[in-house]
Protein backbone atom coordinates (compact mmCIF):
# COMPACT_ATOMS: atom_id res chain seq x y z
CA UNK A 1 0.00 0.00 0.00
CA UNK A 2 1.48 3.54 -0.94
CA UNK A 3 1.58 5.77 1.56
CA UNK A 4 0.33 9.71 0.51
CA UNK A 5 2.87 12.28 -0.08
CA UNK A 6 2.42 14.84 3.07
CA UNK A 7 3.53 18.24 1.31
CA UNK A 8 4.18 21.46 3.88
CA UNK A 9 2.99 24.58 2.07
CA UNK A 10 4.64 27.02 4.27
CA UNK A 11 4.01 30.45 4.42
CA UNK A 12 5.78 34.25 4.54
CA UNK A 13 5.70 35.52 7.98
CA UNK A 14 8.37 37.50 8.59
CA UNK A 15 10.14 36.67 12.53
CA UNK A 16 6.44 34.54 13.15
CA UNK A 17 7.54 32.08 10.45
CA UNK A 18 9.91 30.25 12.85
CA UNK A 19 6.26 28.65 14.09
CA UNK A 20 6.85 26.58 11.26
CA UNK A 21 9.61 24.80 12.96
CA UNK A 22 6.77 24.21 15.88
CA UNK A 23 4.60 22.42 13.39
CA UNK A 24 7.36 20.38 11.64
CA UNK A 25 8.47 18.92 15.34
CA UNK A 26 5.08 17.76 16.04
CA UNK A 27 4.68 16.28 12.79
CA UNK A 28 8.22 14.31 13.54
CA UNK A 29 7.28 13.76 16.69
CA UNK A 30 4.23 11.89 15.45
CA UNK A 31 6.10 10.01 12.69
CA UNK A 32 4.09 11.98 9.93
CA UNK A 33 6.94 11.95 7.35
CA UNK A 34 7.11 15.36 5.31
CA UNK A 35 7.65 14.49 1.70
CA UNK A 36 8.27 17.84 0.35
CA UNK A 37 7.81 21.54 1.01
CA UNK A 38 6.93 24.34 -1.00
CA UNK A 39 7.76 28.05 1.01
CA UNK A 40 7.50 31.68 0.13
CA UNK A 41 9.48 33.80 1.80
CA UNK A 42 10.21 32.88 5.72
CA UNK A 43 8.66 29.79 4.67
CA UNK A 44 10.92 28.93 2.06
CA UNK A 45 13.84 30.06 4.74
CA UNK A 46 12.61 27.39 7.14
CA UNK A 47 12.15 24.88 4.88
CA UNK A 48 15.31 24.90 3.03
CA UNK A 49 17.23 24.47 6.28
CA UNK A 50 15.18 21.29 6.87
CA UNK A 51 14.95 20.21 3.54
CA UNK A 52 18.87 20.71 3.49
CA UNK A 53 19.24 18.02 6.34
CA UNK A 54 19.20 19.63 9.40
CA UNK A 55 17.72 18.18 12.37
CA UNK A 56 14.74 19.58 14.68
CA UNK A 57 16.66 20.19 17.78
CA UNK A 58 19.23 21.82 15.77
CA UNK A 59 17.10 24.24 14.00
CA UNK A 60 15.57 25.10 17.35
CA UNK A 61 18.99 25.72 18.83
CA UNK A 62 19.98 28.48 15.40
CA UNK A 63 16.61 30.26 15.71
CA UNK A 64 17.06 31.10 19.26
CA UNK A 65 20.08 32.79 18.47
CA UNK A 66 19.35 34.33 15.27
CA UNK A 67 19.28 38.03 15.30
CA UNK A 68 18.28 40.61 12.93
CA UNK A 69 21.99 41.72 13.03
CA UNK A 70 22.33 38.56 10.86
CA UNK A 71 20.76 40.75 8.00
CA UNK A 72 21.68 44.05 8.69
CA UNK A 73 23.73 44.84 5.97
CA UNK A 74 22.44 48.49 5.27
CA UNK A 75 23.76 49.81 1.78
CA UNK A 76 22.58 53.10 -0.04
CA UNK A 77 18.84 52.99 -0.68
CA UNK A 78 18.50 52.53 -4.20
CA UNK A 79 16.68 49.76 -4.39
CA UNK A 80 16.60 48.58 -0.94
CA UNK A 81 17.74 49.32 2.06
CA UNK A 82 19.47 45.70 3.02
CA UNK A 83 22.03 44.44 1.16
CA UNK A 84 21.25 41.19 1.55
CA UNK A 85 24.38 39.47 1.75
CA UNK A 86 25.12 38.70 5.12
CA UNK A 87 21.50 36.37 5.19
CA UNK A 88 22.66 34.92 2.57
CA UNK A 89 26.23 33.33 3.58
CA UNK A 90 23.96 32.33 6.93
CA UNK A 91 21.73 30.32 4.58
CA UNK A 92 24.69 28.96 2.41
CA UNK A 93 26.11 27.81 5.52
CA UNK A 94 23.01 25.94 7.13
CA UNK A 95 22.10 24.52 3.78
CA UNK A 96 25.44 23.14 3.59
CA UNK A 97 25.99 25.42 0.37
CA UNK A 98 23.51 22.38 -1.29
CA UNK A 99 21.68 23.15 -4.74
CA UNK A 100 18.30 22.47 -4.05
CA UNK A 101 18.15 19.51 -6.27
CA UNK A 102 20.70 17.66 -4.07
CA UNK A 103 18.29 18.29 -0.73
CA UNK A 104 17.05 15.29 1.45
CA UNK A 105 13.35 16.80 1.02
CA UNK A 106 12.53 18.33 -2.08
CA UNK A 107 11.96 21.86 -1.39
CA UNK A 108 10.26 24.40 -3.97
CA UNK A 109 11.49 27.90 -3.32
CA UNK A 110 8.80 30.55 -4.24
CA UNK A 111 9.82 33.93 -5.45
CA UNK A 112 8.48 36.69 -8.06
CA UNK A 113 10.21 38.10 -11.28
CA UNK A 114 9.67 42.05 -10.59
CA UNK A 115 10.14 42.17 -14.40
CA UNK A 116 7.05 40.19 -15.42
CA UNK A 117 4.97 40.09 -12.23
CA UNK A 118 5.12 36.33 -12.79
CA UNK A 119 5.76 33.59 -10.11
CA UNK A 120 8.76 31.68 -9.83
CA UNK A 121 9.52 28.41 -8.20
CA UNK A 122 12.66 27.23 -7.82
CA UNK A 123 13.42 23.77 -7.87
CA UNK A 124 17.34 23.20 -9.18
CA UNK A 125 20.33 25.26 -8.44
CA UNK A 126 21.88 27.01 -5.88
CA UNK A 127 19.42 26.91 -2.78
CA UNK A 128 21.16 30.19 -1.03
CA UNK A 129 20.59 32.16 -4.29
CA UNK A 130 16.99 30.92 -4.31
CA UNK A 131 15.98 31.73 -0.72
CA UNK A 132 17.75 34.87 -0.88
CA UNK A 133 15.21 35.83 -3.86
CA UNK A 134 12.23 34.27 -1.74
CA UNK A 135 13.25 36.78 1.27
CA UNK A 136 13.57 39.71 -0.85
CA UNK A 137 11.20 42.11 0.83
CA UNK A 138 10.04 44.72 -1.96
CA UNK A 139 12.04 48.35 -0.10
CA UNK A 140 13.71 46.50 2.01
CA UNK A 141 15.95 44.43 0.65
CA UNK A 142 17.43 44.31 -2.51
CA UNK A 143 16.19 42.97 -5.45
CA UNK A 144 17.79 39.44 -5.61
CA UNK A 145 19.59 39.06 -9.67
CA UNK A 146 19.67 35.31 -10.81
CA UNK A 147 21.13 34.77 -14.05
CA UNK A 148 18.96 37.61 -16.43
CA UNK A 149 15.59 37.97 -14.10
CA UNK A 150 15.20 40.19 -10.73
CA UNK A 151 13.23 38.62 -8.03
CA UNK A 152 11.65 39.88 -4.89
CA UNK A 153 9.77 38.15 -2.18
CA UNK A 154 7.62 34.87 -3.05
CA UNK A 155 4.90 36.27 -0.39
CA UNK A 156 3.99 39.35 -3.02
CA UNK A 157 2.45 36.54 -5.37
CA UNK A 158 2.14 33.35 -3.23
CA UNK A 159 1.79 33.90 0.39
CA UNK A 160 0.92 30.34 1.72
CA UNK A 161 2.14 28.22 -1.39
CA UNK A 162 -0.40 25.48 -1.89
CA UNK A 163 -0.86 25.37 -5.54
CA UNK A 164 3.17 24.39 -5.55
CA UNK A 165 2.79 21.94 -3.12
CA UNK A 166 0.46 20.23 -5.36
CA UNK A 167 2.30 20.57 -8.44
CA UNK A 168 5.48 19.03 -6.70
CA UNK A 169 3.15 15.94 -6.04
CA UNK A 170 1.70 16.37 -2.69
CA UNK A 171 -1.32 13.91 -2.04
CA UNK A 172 -1.85 15.40 1.23
CA UNK A 173 -1.33 19.51 1.34
CA UNK A 174 -0.97 20.83 4.84
CA UNK A 175 -0.81 24.69 4.88
CA UNK A 176 1.13 26.84 7.36
CA UNK A 177 -0.41 30.32 7.53
CA UNK A 178 1.43 32.58 10.06
CA UNK A 179 1.71 35.93 8.66
CA UNK A 180 -2.47 36.71 8.68
CA UNK A 181 -3.37 40.61 9.46
CA UNK A 182 -3.98 42.16 12.68
CA UNK A 183 -4.57 45.48 13.64
CA UNK A 184 -1.24 46.90 14.75
CA UNK A 185 -0.31 50.55 15.73
CA UNK A 186 3.30 50.17 16.60
CA UNK A 187 4.30 52.08 12.95
CA UNK A 188 7.07 53.70 13.58
CA UNK A 189 9.18 53.50 10.53
CA UNK A 190 9.59 53.03 6.16
CA UNK A 191 10.59 49.63 7.58
CA UNK A 192 7.19 49.32 9.30
CA UNK A 193 5.04 50.96 6.94
CA UNK A 194 6.21 48.61 4.33
CA UNK A 195 5.97 45.04 6.14
CA UNK A 196 2.48 46.60 7.06
CA UNK A 197 1.38 46.81 4.01
CA UNK A 198 2.49 43.57 2.62
CA UNK A 199 0.60 42.17 5.30
CA UNK A 200 -2.86 43.60 4.68
CA UNK A 201 -2.47 43.11 1.04
CA UNK A 202 -1.38 39.45 1.54
CA UNK A 203 -4.38 38.87 3.75
CA UNK A 204 -7.26 39.23 0.79
CA UNK A 205 -4.84 37.20 -1.15
CA UNK A 206 -4.94 34.47 1.22
CA UNK A 207 -8.36 34.17 1.51
CA UNK A 208 -8.92 33.01 -2.17
CA UNK A 209 -6.67 30.10 -1.96
CA UNK A 210 -6.92 28.60 1.31
CA UNK A 211 -9.43 25.97 0.95
CA UNK A 212 -7.38 24.37 -1.24
CA UNK A 213 -5.16 22.33 1.64
CA UNK A 214 -6.29 19.68 2.66
CA UNK A 215 -5.53 21.40 6.24
CA UNK A 216 -5.01 24.55 7.42
CA UNK A 217 -3.09 25.59 9.98
CA UNK A 218 -2.67 29.22 11.60
CA UNK A 219 -0.73 29.40 14.53
CA UNK A 220 -1.64 32.11 16.81
CA UNK A 221 1.11 34.47 16.70
CA UNK A 222 -0.62 37.62 15.97
CA UNK A 223 0.71 39.64 19.25
CA UNK A 224 4.27 39.36 17.63
CA UNK A 225 5.85 41.25 15.75
CA UNK A 226 7.06 39.87 12.09
CA UNK A 227 9.84 42.60 12.14
CA UNK A 228 11.39 41.75 15.19
CA UNK A 229 13.59 38.66 15.81
CA UNK A 230 12.87 38.19 19.43
CA UNK A 231 10.39 36.12 21.20
CA UNK A 232 11.41 33.12 19.23
CA UNK A 233 10.82 30.70 21.33
CA UNK A 234 7.17 31.65 22.55
CA UNK A 235 6.53 31.65 18.42
CA UNK A 236 8.04 27.97 18.30
CA UNK A 237 5.75 26.56 21.24
CA UNK A 238 2.68 28.41 19.39
CA UNK A 239 3.52 26.46 15.89
CA UNK A 240 3.53 23.60 18.11
CA UNK A 241 0.40 24.17 19.86
CA UNK A 242 -1.52 24.25 16.66
CA UNK A 243 0.16 21.69 14.88
CA UNK A 244 -0.88 19.50 18.26
CA UNK A 245 -4.19 20.65 18.08
CA UNK A 246 -4.62 19.42 14.43
CA UNK A 247 -2.80 16.67 14.94
CA UNK A 248 -5.78 13.98 15.21
CA UNK A 249 -7.48 15.61 12.21
CA UNK A 250 -4.29 15.20 10.26
CA UNK A 251 -3.73 11.86 11.11
CA UNK A 252 -7.66 11.42 10.35
CA UNK A 253 -7.24 12.88 6.64
CA UNK A 254 -4.44 10.25 6.08
CA UNK A 255 -6.36 7.25 7.00
CA UNK A 256 -9.33 8.55 4.64
CA UNK A 257 -6.77 8.65 1.55
CA UNK A 258 -5.74 5.53 2.76
CA UNK A 259 -8.85 4.07 2.57
CA UNK A 260 -9.45 5.70 -1.34
CA UNK A 261 -6.62 4.32 -2.40
CA UNK A 262 -7.13 0.63 -0.80
CA UNK A 263 -10.95 0.95 -2.61
CA UNK A 264 -9.63 2.02 -6.21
Amino acid sequence: MRKPKIGLALGSGGAKGFSHLGVIKVLVDHGINIDLIAGSSMGAFVGSLYGAGQEVDNLYRLATTFKRKYFLDFTVPKMGFIQGDRIKEYIRLFTYNKNLEDFKIPVGVVATNLHTGEKKVFYRGNAADAVRASISIPGVFVPMKIKNDIYIDGGVIDRVPISVAREMGADIVIGVDCAHFTANADVQSIYDVMLQSIDIMQDELISYNEGDADLMLKPDVSIYSSRAFTNTIDIITKGEKEAESKIDQIIHCISIWKGKTDES
